[in-house]
């Protein structure tokens, strides 16, 4: 079943850009389109989108009130940021709003469609220069959550510290030996174990914990 997207972009151009290329590819379908973030949320309801590929700068409604707006009333639909900003005053914003991606406009066009389609299997999909940003931001801020770490095994505490370096459960299984499917599952228990709600909590865990640099 392809993917429905919905692309919110204020430039025409870059909209439609965006539309010609992922029209091309068969597990996509273009849900809509919007040239503000008020236009998105008013479509969500009746063009029901999978994924939202969701520009910042926007006119009457910008990318982050947009994102927070569609994630309060339709948690399930996710959200990738596609802006020219990788600034923390813009990434750490959108990340809290709910987005579950963020790209830079200057992706590969299969890179981008690789990213989406990640992010439906419930991969967080983040730039490096998001990642970098909100992993700063997240390590120095003061938490008094105490998880368990000592709750994982040994090869549970290998994945995370894989996912704190923004590998994919492919990539994860290739420099483990592993299954895809068995990274999945590791996945799966560790974050129940620490109650956390998706792998970018669980990256940002890792480095808090020093898990990123392997030294635990």
């Amino acid at each position: 079943m392809a993917i429905r997207v919905l692309i919110a972009d204020d430039h025409h151009v870059v909209r439609r850009g965006l539309v010609f290329f992922l029209k091309t590819q068969p597990e996509i379908e273009i849900a809509g389109e919007a040239k503000n973030g008020r236009e998105a949320v008013e479509l969500i309801k009746t063009n029901k989108p999978d994924v939202v590929l969701m520009d910042l700068d926007m006119p009457e409604m910008n990318g982050i009130e947009a994102t927070r707006e569609i994630k309060k009333k339709y948690p399930d639909v996710k959200i990738m940021i596609l802006t020219s900003f990788s600034d923390q005053d813009h990434v750490i914003p959108a990340i809290e709003a709910g987005a579950s991606g963020y790209q830079l406009k200057d992706i590969e066009p299969d890179g981008l469609v690789e990213a989406i389609m990640q992010l439906m299997k419930g991969e967080n999909q983040l730039h490096p220069k998001a990642t970098s940003h909100l992993l700063t931001h997240l390590t120095n801020k003061n938490s008094t959550e105490r998880k368990p770490i000592e709750e994982l095994t040994k090869r549970e505490l290998e994945v995370l510290g894989e996912i704190a370096k923004g590998k994919s459960n492919k990539e994860i299984a290739s420099s483990l030996y592993i299954t895809e499917k068995t990274v999945k599952t590791h996945v799966s228990n560790l974050l129940s174990k620490l109650e956390l709600a998706d792998r970018t909590q669980a990256a940002l865990y890792a480095v808090r914990n020093g898990l990123a640099d392997g030294n635990k």
